[in-house]
Protein backbone atom coordinates (compact mmCIF):
# COMPACT_ATOMS: atom_id res chain seq x y z
CA UNK A 1 0.00 0.00 0.00
CA UNK A 2 2.80 2.44 0.93
CA UNK A 3 5.94 2.73 -1.18
CA UNK A 4 9.46 3.75 -0.36
CA UNK A 5 10.87 4.23 3.14
CA UNK A 6 7.49 4.19 4.91
CA UNK A 7 6.45 0.98 3.16
CA UNK A 8 9.80 -0.63 4.07
CA UNK A 9 9.39 0.41 7.71
CA UNK A 10 5.86 -1.02 7.89
CA UNK A 11 7.07 -4.25 6.31
CA UNK A 12 9.99 -4.60 8.76
CA UNK A 13 7.83 -3.81 11.80
CA UNK A 14 5.31 -6.39 10.58
CA UNK A 15 8.02 -9.06 10.79
CA UNK A 16 8.24 -8.62 14.56
CA UNK A 17 6.44 -11.28 16.64
CA UNK A 18 2.95 -10.30 17.70
CA UNK A 19 2.82 -7.33 15.32
CA UNK A 20 0.19 -7.61 12.63
CA UNK A 21 -0.17 -5.35 9.57
CA UNK A 22 -2.38 -2.78 11.34
CA UNK A 23 -0.10 -2.59 14.39
CA UNK A 24 2.92 -2.22 12.11
CA UNK A 25 1.20 0.63 10.31
CA UNK A 26 0.29 2.37 13.61
CA UNK A 27 3.87 2.04 14.89
CA UNK A 28 5.31 3.36 11.63
CA UNK A 29 3.07 6.43 11.70
CA UNK A 30 3.88 6.97 15.38
CA UNK A 31 7.60 6.96 14.55
CA UNK A 32 7.01 9.26 11.59
CA UNK A 33 5.27 11.81 13.83
CA UNK A 34 7.74 11.43 16.74
CA UNK A 35 10.40 14.00 17.56
CA UNK A 36 13.83 13.28 16.08
CA UNK A 37 15.32 12.79 19.56
CA UNK A 38 12.79 10.02 20.34
CA UNK A 39 13.63 8.16 17.14
CA UNK A 40 17.35 8.58 17.83
CA UNK A 41 16.90 7.10 21.32
CA UNK A 42 15.10 4.11 19.81
CA UNK A 43 17.72 3.51 17.12
CA UNK A 44 20.49 3.93 19.70
CA UNK A 45 18.83 1.41 22.04
CA UNK A 46 18.45 -1.08 19.16
CA UNK A 47 22.11 -0.66 18.17
CA UNK A 48 23.34 -1.01 21.76
CA UNK A 49 21.30 -4.15 22.43
CA UNK A 50 22.70 -5.81 19.29
CA UNK A 51 26.27 -4.80 20.20
CA UNK A 52 26.26 -5.37 23.96
CA UNK A 53 23.73 -8.06 24.84
CA UNK A 54 24.71 -11.70 24.44
CA UNK A 55 23.82 -14.96 26.10
CA UNK A 56 25.31 -16.11 29.41
CA UNK A 57 27.92 -18.79 28.80
CA UNK A 58 26.72 -20.71 31.86
CA UNK A 59 22.92 -20.67 31.67
CA UNK A 60 21.95 -19.08 28.34
CA UNK A 61 20.12 -16.10 29.87
CA UNK A 62 20.70 -12.62 28.43
CA UNK A 63 23.82 -10.89 29.71
CA UNK A 64 26.11 -7.98 28.98
CA UNK A 65 29.19 -9.90 30.17
CA UNK A 66 30.26 -13.55 30.03
CA UNK A 67 27.83 -14.42 32.84
CA UNK A 68 24.40 -13.03 33.66
CA UNK A 69 23.64 -11.34 36.99
CA UNK A 70 21.91 -14.48 38.34
CA UNK A 71 24.91 -16.74 37.63
CA UNK A 72 27.22 -14.18 39.26
CA UNK A 73 25.04 -13.95 42.40
CA UNK A 74 26.77 -16.05 45.06
CA UNK A 75 23.60 -16.04 47.21
CA UNK A 76 21.76 -18.25 44.68
CA UNK A 77 21.64 -21.98 45.45
CA UNK A 78 23.65 -24.29 43.21
CA UNK A 79 21.46 -27.20 44.34
CA UNK A 80 18.44 -26.14 42.26
CA UNK A 81 18.42 -25.59 38.52
CA UNK A 82 15.23 -24.39 36.87
CA UNK A 83 15.08 -25.25 33.17
CA UNK A 84 13.13 -22.82 30.98
CA UNK A 85 12.70 -22.38 27.25
CA UNK A 86 13.56 -18.70 26.76
CA UNK A 87 15.18 -15.81 28.69
CA UNK A 88 11.74 -14.14 28.99
CA UNK A 89 10.69 -17.13 31.16
CA UNK A 90 13.51 -16.36 33.62
CA UNK A 91 12.04 -12.89 34.07
CA UNK A 92 8.55 -14.31 34.59
CA UNK A 93 9.77 -16.64 37.35
CA UNK A 94 11.96 -13.98 38.96
CA UNK A 95 8.90 -11.71 39.31
CA UNK A 96 7.32 -14.29 41.67
CA UNK A 97 10.16 -14.02 44.21
CA UNK A 98 9.69 -17.77 44.88
CA UNK A 99 12.93 -19.14 43.41
CA UNK A 100 16.48 -18.63 44.69
CA UNK A 101 18.32 -21.23 42.63
CA UNK A 102 19.97 -21.12 39.22
CA UNK A 103 18.51 -21.29 35.71
CA UNK A 104 19.23 -23.05 32.47
CA UNK A 105 17.74 -21.59 29.28
CA UNK A 106 17.26 -24.18 26.53
CA UNK A 107 16.71 -21.71 23.71
CA UNK A 108 13.39 -23.25 22.68
CA UNK A 109 11.52 -26.54 22.91
CA UNK A 110 11.52 -29.79 20.98
CA UNK A 111 9.28 -29.30 17.97
CA UNK A 112 9.67 -31.84 15.14
CA UNK A 113 7.19 -29.95 12.93
CA UNK A 114 9.51 -26.93 13.01
CA UNK A 115 12.61 -29.11 12.63
CA UNK A 116 13.78 -28.47 16.23
CA UNK A 117 15.24 -31.53 17.90
CA UNK A 118 17.17 -32.07 21.15
CA UNK A 119 20.49 -31.28 19.45
CA UNK A 120 19.20 -27.81 18.55
CA UNK A 121 18.69 -26.92 22.23
CA UNK A 122 21.17 -26.27 25.05
CA UNK A 123 20.72 -29.78 26.48
CA UNK A 124 24.37 -30.87 26.25
CA UNK A 125 25.47 -27.85 28.29
CA UNK A 126 22.78 -28.69 30.88
CA UNK A 127 24.12 -32.24 31.21
CA UNK A 128 27.65 -30.84 31.60
CA UNK A 129 26.44 -28.59 34.42
CA UNK A 130 24.71 -31.52 36.14
CA UNK A 131 27.86 -33.63 36.01
CA UNK A 132 29.64 -31.14 38.27
CA UNK A 133 27.70 -32.70 41.15
CA UNK A 134 26.43 -29.55 42.89
CA UNK A 135 22.81 -29.90 41.71
CA UNK A 136 20.26 -31.94 43.66
CA UNK A 137 17.00 -30.98 41.93
CA UNK A 138 16.14 -30.12 38.36
CA UNK A 139 12.91 -28.13 37.99
CA UNK A 140 11.39 -28.40 34.52
CA UNK A 141 9.56 -25.13 33.84
CA UNK A 142 8.96 -25.49 30.12
CA UNK A 143 5.71 -24.10 28.73
CA UNK A 144 2.59 -26.19 29.46
CA UNK A 145 1.92 -26.94 25.79
CA UNK A 146 2.65 -29.92 23.55
CA UNK A 147 6.23 -28.88 22.77
CA UNK A 148 7.01 -27.95 26.38
CA UNK A 149 5.62 -31.23 27.68
CA UNK A 150 7.61 -33.20 25.09
CA UNK A 151 10.77 -31.34 26.10
CA UNK A 152 10.14 -31.93 29.83
CA UNK A 153 9.50 -35.64 29.23
CA UNK A 154 12.67 -35.96 27.17
CA UNK A 155 14.77 -34.19 29.82
CA UNK A 156 13.25 -36.27 32.63
CA UNK A 157 14.11 -39.50 30.79
CA UNK A 158 17.70 -38.32 30.33
CA UNK A 159 18.28 -36.95 33.82
CA UNK A 160 16.37 -39.34 36.14
CA UNK A 161 18.88 -42.21 35.64
CA UNK A 162 21.64 -39.83 36.80
CA UNK A 163 20.02 -39.79 40.26
CA UNK A 164 18.66 -36.25 40.38
CA UNK A 165 15.27 -35.28 41.70
CA UNK A 166 13.31 -34.07 38.67
CA UNK A 167 10.20 -31.93 39.22
CA UNK A 168 7.71 -30.15 36.98
CA UNK A 169 5.78 -26.99 37.79
CA UNK A 170 2.40 -27.77 39.33
CA UNK A 171 -0.95 -27.13 37.71
CA UNK A 172 -2.34 -23.65 37.74
CA UNK A 173 -0.74 -22.69 34.47
CA UNK A 174 -3.09 -22.90 31.50
CA UNK A 175 -2.38 -25.73 29.08
CA UNK A 176 -1.35 -24.34 25.72
CA UNK A 177 -0.18 -21.05 27.28
CA UNK A 178 3.22 -19.39 27.65
CA UNK A 179 4.95 -18.63 30.95
CA UNK A 180 5.49 -14.98 30.03
CA UNK A 181 1.71 -14.35 30.05
CA UNK A 182 1.03 -15.94 33.44
CA UNK A 183 0.36 -13.57 36.33
CA UNK A 184 2.69 -13.63 39.34
CA UNK A 185 0.20 -15.32 41.71
CA UNK A 186 -0.60 -18.18 39.33
CA UNK A 187 3.06 -18.71 38.46
CA UNK A 188 4.10 -18.46 42.11
CA UNK A 189 1.57 -21.12 43.16
CA UNK A 190 2.58 -23.38 40.31
CA UNK A 191 6.21 -22.98 41.32
CA UNK A 192 5.75 -23.74 45.01
CA UNK A 193 3.48 -26.71 44.20
CA UNK A 194 5.81 -28.40 41.69
CA UNK A 195 5.75 -32.22 41.58
CA UNK A 196 8.08 -35.12 40.85
CA UNK A 197 8.06 -36.62 37.37
CA UNK A 198 7.97 -40.41 37.25
CA UNK A 199 10.15 -41.78 34.56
Amino acid sequence: MYDGALGDLIEELGRLPGIGPKSAQRLAFHLLAAEDVEVERLTSALSRVKQQVKFCETCGNVAESEQCAICRDQRRSEELICVVEEPKDVLAIERTGEFRGRYHVLGGAINPLEGIGPDDLRIRSLLTRLQKGETKELILATDPNTEGEATATYLAMMVKPMGFRVTRLASGLPVGGDLEYADEVTLGRAFSGRRDIDG
